[in-house]
């Protein structure tokens, strides 16, 4: 991917060069029209995502379209049914190159706790997913760091899969580590707690 360049002084006065892949790239990084296929509770974290206290806006991916011949971002929220994936499949075909699917929540991501013969165990089994975003539901804070990666991957033109980071490490597990630590002895010999 080609990077911007200004010739000729300053960027007030001189020219920006680049390649056109770049500059499509960075272009699309900021224009994401959305098709939400939400099925379950998730759903209403990825709606609240777009109200005006986390301001989804504020990256380009505003107004969700409900076409997918006009949607490049398909963003799959909640547990998939085996009667379903056929239509997402046939979502995800209608939909124009280039085009990204964001797996919203556990469901989407590895099928939850959903573990029978109805649900589809991720829907990485019928279409490609570029990010997964864990949590049951996921924060919003983590729905934006999902958009982040994404928009980055847009602007890069990059395909393989990311998974959002967790934020901080949960209380169990930092419990656990400690644990497993070598512990000081006391002069009785006996390891403290």
């Amino acid at each position: 991917m080609g990077e911007m360049k200004v010739v000729g002084g300053n960027l007030s006065e001189g020219i920006i060069t680049t390649k056109l892949d770049a500059l499509l790239g960075w272009a699309r990084k900021y224009s994401l029209f959305q098709y939400p296929f939400a099925t379950a509770c998730c759903g209403m974290e990825f709606f609240a995502v777009a109200s005006p206290r986390y301001d989804i806006a504020r990256f380009g991916a505003e107004a969700p379209r409900f076409s997918p011949r006009q949607s490049d971002v398909l963003w799959v929220v909640g547990t998939i049914s085996q009667r379903q994936g056929p239509v997402l499949k046939r979502i995800y075909e209608q939909m124009t190159e280039p085009k990204w699917v964001v797996a919203f929540g556990t469901c989407a991501s590895c099928g939850g706790f959903y573990d029978n013969y109805t649900t589809i165990p991720g829907v990485d089994k019928i279409v490609p997913v570029d990010v997964y975003i864990p949590g049951c539901p996921p924060r919003p804070e983590a729905v934006l760091d999902g958009l982040m990666l994404l928009m980055e991957k847009v602007q890069k033109g990059t395909r393989e899969p990311v998974t959002v980071p967790p934020r901080e490490v949960p209380g169990l597990a930092q419990l656990r580590a400690k644990k497993a630590r070598p512990t000081a002895t006391t002069p009785s010999g006996e390891g403290e707690s």
